[in-house]
This record gives C-alpha cells, structure tokens and sequence, in this order.
C-alpha cells in the first residue's frame, strides 16, 4: 500500500460509523482489543460504538448501542474479562433476531461491525453479513435504508484462551491463560515436593491441547494427556513406569497434567479423578487432583495479550476502512509478529475439520490441520564416537536461561553426548570451571543457575583453547546476550590462529534487552515486559486517589528501546522515549502540552516511559523535572526507576517453553553439524555456518552465520540496525491520541491459508 493510500485512510472513517462487540466466553485481552478498535476508529475520523452484552445487546438495541468518545476505554487495558459484557444469545440464532439487530444498527448508520469471539461469534458474523441486503428488504424503512446502508463489513478478533482457532499463531486470551496456569503450577510443586506428592492437574481444552502441552513443556511435567494425541493401549503401564523412575532419580514430586477433553485412543475419555486413583493403586503415592477451571480465564491480561489485542485491533479498524462490497470477511491474525488478515470462513471451516478429524479418530490429521505446531517432533543425527559439549551462560541474568540449559543437556545426554557445565561464562572457560550438572526442576526458575559474565573471550584465548583441548570438547553452546554473541564472533574470528576452535559453536540469545543480531526475540524480554508492566500498573494504581498526576518510568535495555516501547504499549503509556527514534527538547515541550490538554479534559493520569540511554542529556531526572516545572498548577509529577526487577522473578511461559524448544533446536544442530564435520577421530569445523545465532525470524527457526551478522549490527549502540518492532511505535502514538503521520504505520499483509503449514510457530 502506498503512502498516499495511507493518507487518504485517515480521512475515509469521516461520517462512517462502526461498532464492537465481544461474545462467547471471555478471554484476557478482550479489553485491550476493545480500545484498540475504538481508539482507532475515532483516530481515523469514524463514529465508534460499543455493543454492550455481545450479539443479545444488539438484538435489544437502547442503552447498549452507545456513543463512544476516548475516555469511554480509558484504564480498562489491564483489566480481565470484558469490560462491554459478553453474553450467549439464542435470538441471534434466528431470523427474527438478525432482522431486530440490523434495525438497530441502520439506526445509528453502523455499516462497519468488529466482532471479538471464538469461532461459533464470528460465523455468526458472517452469516448476519450475507443475509444483511434481505434483512434490511424485511424492514419498514427498507427503501431509505437500503439505499444508505446496502452493504455491511465485518471483522473478526479471535478471542479464545484454548488457542483453537486455525490460521494464526494465537488468539486473545491464550498466553494470559498459560500465565494463570504456571502460577498454580509453581505453587503446588512447593508443596508437592514438602510432602512427596504426586499432582494431577486438569486444565481446560474441551477439544484443543494446547493449554496443557504448553504448560507441560513449562512446569517439566511427568506425563500429558490432550485430546489431539490419545496414548496407545497400556499407557496405564508406561505412565506408572515413568512415575516410579522419576523417584528413584531422586525426584520428589510427579506432575501429570490433562486437558479437560483428554480421551484414550478409542475416544473414550480420560478423566483426572481416574488417573489420581490409577497412581494410587498402582504406586500407592499420596495423590491429589487439582482441577483449575474458570481461573484460566480471570486476572489480568499478560504483555503479550495486551500488545497482542492491540496490534491487532487497530489493523482491524485499517481492514474496515479499506473494505468494498467486494472485499470478502476477514479475520485479524498473528503470523510471527506481524498482523495479518486472513480469510475468515475458511479459517472457520479448517477449525472445524479438526474436531471431524478427531471424531473420526484422524489425530495425525488433526494435528497437521492446526498447522502442526503444537507437537515436538525431535530428530537427530547420532554420533558413532561418543564426544563432549559444553554449555555456557553469558552476559546479564535472563529468564528461560535454565529452562534453554536444561532441555539442551537432558536431549544431549540421552544421545550419548558428554555435557559439561560451564560456570561464570567465558571467565568460567577460561578458569576450567567445568563439571556435571544436575538440572532438574530448571525450567521455572529465573535467573542463571551456571552464573554468568559479561567477560569476553578475546583478553583469555590462551587458557580458553586449553580448557577446549583438556577436557577434549567437541561443541560450544552459549546461551545469553549480546556479550554472548560478540564473544562466539571473537571465538570464530580466532579459528585462523587455533585448531581448537573449529567446531560448531551455538548462540542461543538470551537477554532483557532484546538487543542480540539475528533474532526477532530473546530469552528474557517477554518477562522483563511483563515485570516491567506489572510495575507500571502498579503505579498507576497508587495515583487512583489522586487526581491529575504524571508518572516518569526509567526501563532498562540499554541503548535497545524495546522494553519501554513494548512495556509502554501493554500499560497505554502517553509516551516512550528511546535512542532509535530521536527526539529533541520541543518534542519533550509537545509532550507536556499534549498531557496537558488531556489532563483539564478529566484524565487522571499520566505514564511516560523513559529508556535508560535514549538520551545523554534529557536523563530521567530532566524528564521529570520538565514535567514537574511545565504542569505546575495542573498536574504533579512523580518519578520511577524499574531496575533490576525486570531481569528477576520467575520466567514467563514464553521465555519457559521458547528455552525449552530452542535448547532441543539448538542440539539438533550441533549433532548435524558434528557429524558432517568428524574426521580422522575428532570434529574439525571451520566454515562460517558452523557458529551461528539460533533466532526466531517472523514465524521460523533460523541459524545465522555470525560473521553474516556484522554487517547489521551496530556494535557502538549494541544492537541491530533494523529492529521489527521499531514499527510499532507509530501505533504507540496513536492510541495515546498524538497526531502523526498515518504513513509510518505498516497494514498488515494477507495471508492465504495453508492446510499443512510446516512453519515453527512465534509463540507456543
């Protein structure tokens, strides 16, 4: 789409009115959605309504089809559930009630309908879409209204915690789902380990696993039950053999987690109160069931489900804009970390074969049909000679560090590889801090539990070489930052002048800042942002009995202005100020008015996010002392250093499964490049795609060669050159209402569907 084209969209929403509803079960995020659409749609010039009480409130019509302005969404980003209501309306369901919801919509001249629901709300979408010219035939007014509202356009948010929905990696409501999940998880393995117990958990997913596969992969549980991949006969057996090992190693505690529609390979279901009382018959261990049910759906909404709903709302309103009669219903995706728009009904229609292929007992079919992303299929080229790795954190502490440590040394040792723990980063190479390590119960813990440096190699690549030789190492597995990935760089840079150093070396990155070359994301950032939002709510909420008060918020990241862009997206911050979009001291004075303005219009407050090294001169303390000096009278001013909180705490479901997968990613490589590169008894690698980055790139597993990345990397400012998420920011300030130029925001592409998609998915 042009820039012209992008221009004239602004100006299209003028005397158009849209509405947005949520219906079905509510998911976190919904809310966050809600003002997206609304704040978008008032941006770009549109009449905005919200439909109160889901498809019922548009059936009835009055009170719940109201008017709304900016402030009708204000602070509602971080709240659960639905702030507009949701509700199962069996009127909708008939003719009768489609013709009373489209009077009520020709009413206020709503032509343009935003539906936020599972699949069930959006096909009822689409049918109200095709049958709205013989609806409006049906009513008294049928020729004024027919003439002025002939065609309506709809676009549908997929809202659902069980992430069921084909075509987009996830739905609204799934990660914040995971969130609810692993809290309970962490809280009942204290206990379950206090008093050598075994704990079935059964989470929701009536017909999807991905609940409890993903919260498996996260708590490093004992046995899974989902419906897409019932156990063989005699699985009774092999569970109890796997529980009994489990405690012979020393284990104090079993996990066996079930998603609520788990059923045996004769579909005959499995229930958790069974699998509690097979244990204790079988192994007489103390067992309990504990069933989590509606609590998946409550509390607040995570990050990632907040920038999530966002993102995709505001394209939402971009896809209404642009909508013809010809233009066929969509629904708003996630494809990597890009919206996209996808064909709405055959989204619908491939979700729906699924369930037809597991009633028909076509698992491996239904598997494939959701794209095939949820199952782990591990590969691996075995070594004839038995060889040694050895596994290292480097840079700051970052969460899924260990959980990245831990599958990768559990997968290495089961393939006959030696794995040596290396303690305190390259300092530690150097030292010979090598030995084993136990990781158990790794996955869920932050931090770095090998200890890590920023130290570099370059100043001890004597003693590192003769570390490699001692302890004859065959591969190197470095999990951490930028430090991390300068450091594998300086290691290849140095292969001319050792031998030793030709095997295959493996970046897993790992840091807060998100700053690592050849990656969209790093083990780290989506807890950081989630801690450093939690912050922010936090602190926004301290003012709720204070009125007219701005908040000054220092993130960390370094030079990298990814934590406070995201974090500020996820908390409706009025403005994120980072080293890559430069700014100067009348944009800091524009700042003040525009929060200015908003405040004499009844808002009680204001968050402005700072990153650490935006600016050398205008420092947190500037900022706040600006603001302080040019709201006086109207406002006052408070300020917020983050710090190391963003780097502590337990890891996010993300950061636990995205270690986990690339860990097992990460040995599968090395395998592969270990055996192509054996000769003469010993490995010798020494091509440039031997020592690589392990990056997610839109919605694929890459490795890139480091000497490749230089070229993109600014080593000065320690980060890349081009950072995807920088185009996120103009939709940072238009939902903060700044007026902008609607050029820099990128729409998002169409996609067409691909039954059998062998692409790794962004985020499970």
């Amino acid at each position: 789409m042009s820039s012209i084209d992008l221009e004239k969209l602004k100006m299209t929403g003028a005397g158009r009115a849209m509405a947005v509803l949520t219906s079905g079960g509510d998911a976190q995020g919904m809310n966050a959605a809600v003002r997206a659409v609304t704040r978008m749609g008032i941006y770009v010039g549109a009449k905005v309504y919200l439909i109160y009480e889901g498809y019922q409130g548009m059936v009835d019509g009055g009170d719940n089809i109201k008017l709304a302005n900016w402030q009708s969404v204000s602070n509602i980003i971080q709240q659960g559930g639905t702030a507009i209501g949701s509700a199962r309306c069996k009127a909708f369901t008939t003719r009768e009630g489609r013709i009373a919801a489209a009077f009520n919509l020709v009413k206020k001249g709503i032509t343009n309908l935003c539906v936020c629901g599972g699949d069930g709300s959006l096909t009822g979408a689409n049918i109200f879409r095709c049958e709205w010219s013989s609806l409006l035939d049906e009513l008294v007014q049928k020729d004024t209204l027919a003439k002025q509202h002939a065609h309506l356009n709809i676009v549908g948010l997929v809202g659902s915690i069980d992430n069921d929905f084909c075509g987009t990696d996830m739905t609204i409501g799934a990660d914040s789902a995971l969130h609810r999940i692993m809290e309970i998880i962490d809280a009942i393995m204290t206990t379950a380990q206090s008093h050598q117990r075994t704990f079935v958990l059964e989470v929701m997913g009536r017909h999807c696993g991905y609940l409890a596969l993903v919260s498996a992969l996260a708590s490093g549980a004992d046995w899974l039950f989902i419906p897409e991949a019932p156990p063989q006969e005699g699985w009774e057996d092999r569970m109890c053999d796997r529980l009994e090992g489990s405690r012979t190693t020393g284990s104090r505690l079993n996990i066996i987690i079930i998603a609520e529609g788990a059923i045996d390979i004769n579909g005959k279901p499995i229930s958790s109160t069974y699998v509690k009382d097979l244990v204790v018959q079988r192994l007489g261990y103390d067992t309990r069931v504990t069933v989590l049910g509606h609590v998946q759906r409550g509390g607040t909404p995570s990050a990632f489900d907040r920038i999530l709903s966002s993102k995709l709302g505001v394209e939402a309103v971009v896809a209404l804009m642009e909508a013809t009669p010809d233009t066929p219903p969509c629904a708003i995706g996630l494809s990597g970390n890009q919206a996209v728009r996808l064909p709405l009904m055959e989204c619908v229609e491939m979700t729906k074969l699924v369930q037809i292929a597991m009633d028909e007992k076509r698992f491996e079919e239904a598997i494939k049909l959701r794209g095939g992303h949820h199952y782990i299929k591990i590969k691996m080229s075995l070594m004839y000679s038995k060889v040694s790795l050895a596994v290292l954190n480097v840079g700051a502490p970052a969460a899924g560090m260990n959980a990245a440590v831990r599958s990768a040394v559990r997968l290495a040792l089961t393939h006959g590889q030696k794995v040596y723990a290396v303690h305190d980063g390259f300092q530690g190479l150097a030292d010979g801090k090598m030995e084993w390590h136990s990781v158990a119960g790794w996955t869920g813990q932050g931090g770095s539990l090998l200890g890590t440096k920023r130290t570099l190699p370059e100043k001890h690549m004597e003693k590192i070489v003769e570390t490699i030789s001692k302890f004859n190492i065959s591969a190197l597995l470095v999990i951490g930052g930028f430090e991390g990935y300068a450091g594998v760089l300086q290691l290849f840079e140095a292969r001319g002048r050792y031998d030793e150093l030709c095997i295959p070396m493996c970046l897993i990155p790992a840091t807060v800042s998100n700053n690592v070359p050849g990656t969209d994301f790093s083990l780290g950032a989506d807890t950081a942002v989630n801690a450093a939002m939690e912050g922010c709510d936090k602190i926004k909420q301290s003012a709720s009995g204070t009125k007219r008060r701005v908040f000054v918020v220092e993130t960390m990241g370094g030079f990298c202005g990814y934590l406070a862009t995201c974090t500020g997206i996820a908390v409706g911050a009025d403005a994120a100020y980072i080293f890559e979009d430069p700014f100067n001291i009348q944009d800091l004075k524009t700042n003040v008015d525009h929060l200015t303005e908003k405040m004499k219009k009844d808002v009680q407050r204001g968050l402005v996010l700072r990153n650490e090294k935006c600016h050398e001169n205008y420092t947190t303390d500037f900022i706040h002392r600006l603001y302080s000096s040019e709201g006086k009278g109207i406002f006052d001013c408070r300020v917020n250093v983050l710090g190391h909180l963003q780097q502590g705490g337990a890891p996010s479901p993300f950061d636990r499964n995205f270690g986990t997968k690339l860990g097992v990613r990460a040995i599968q490589w090395i395998s592969e490049r270990m055996t192509e590169n054996f000769r003469q008894g010993r490995v010798f690698a020494n091509s440039p795609s031997t020592a690589c980055v392990l990056g997610l790139n839109r919605k694929v597993i890459s490795f890139s060669p480091v000497t490749e990345l230089k070229a993109v990397t600014d080593f000065e400012h320690r980060m890349p050159r081009v950072q995807w998420w920088f185009n996120l920011r103009p939709m940072l300030r238009m939902l903060a209402r700044y007026q902008t130029s609607f050029c820099e925001y990128v729409p998002g592409e169409i996609e067409h569907m691909c039954v059998y998609n062998p692409c790794y998915p962004a985020l499970l």
